[in-house]
């Protein structure tokens, strides 16, 4: 592609490739050593046309951060809920996982990569990841009422159990490395089942929200 050629691009296209490329180079070289200039380079574009679309770095990740994130929230949001709660919530924690292997850069950039800039439901841009983990919650609530889970149970410290366990095994298998044979489907599939068999026994949990957590101030009141 020609140096100048994004100047007869549509705007979208050419803001497309850019991220595209950015996306790429994000996730081989890691956030930290990748300049403008690297993606400008990838695109063929001048470093002065990527600033046209983006003032710096930080902006073109937060633009991939969020797409990441709407990609993974249109696949929880989607699922409805059907007459077993423990199930749907082991559905949730396995759609994380799905979603490592459906968009592994994606998910690679917003979760592995320790770098990149801090996102939250705080920023208005990603308001909508209150809406996600709402939902998310509601799903560990509802095993709570059913009697599934123990009462004094915080839905964020069930959900961080579960999605820490297949944060885990799924970076395990992005960065290859699971001993030959493993299958990290079925490693999932046991970590999620172990998982909510522990929490259904009333294993202890150790973990202390900060009171910035929802889950927190619900059980203070």
């Amino acid at each position: 592609m020609g140096r100048h050629a994004g100047r007869h691009q549509p705007h979208e296209t050419t803001r497309r490739a850019i991220l595209d490329a950015a996306l790429e180079l994000f996730v081989a070289n890691g956030y930290a050593h990748v300049s403008i200039r690297n993606i400008a380079s990838k695109v063929g574009y001048s470093p002065g046309a990527i600033y046209s679309y983006f003032p710096s770095k930080d902006d073109i990740f937060l633009a991939l951060a969020e797409e990441g994130f709407r990609k993974l929230g249109a696949t929880q949001l989607a699922m409805p809920a059907t007459p077993d709660a423990l199930g749907d919530l082991a559905d949730t924690a396995w759609r994380l996982y799905a979603f490592s292997k459906e968009q592994p850069q994606y998910f690679a950039l917003v979760f592995l990569d320790r770098r990149v800039p801090r996102v939250g439901p705080e920023s208005e841009r990603f308001a909508f990841i209150s809406a996600i983990k709402a939902n998310l919650r509601a799903r560990v609530q509802r095993c709570v009422d059913e009697g599934f889970f123990p009462a004094s149970l915080h839905s964020t410290v069930a959900l961080r159990l579960l999605w820490a366990a297949v944060l885990g095994i799924a970076s395990l298998r992005l960065s290859d490395r699971l001993t030959p044979g493993e299958d990290p489907d079925d490693l999932v599939r046991d970590a999620i089942s172990t998982t909510i068999a522990g929490l259904r026994a009333g294993a202890a949990t150790h973990v202390r929200l900060p009171q910035s957590c929802p889950d927190a101030k619900e059980r203070s009141s």
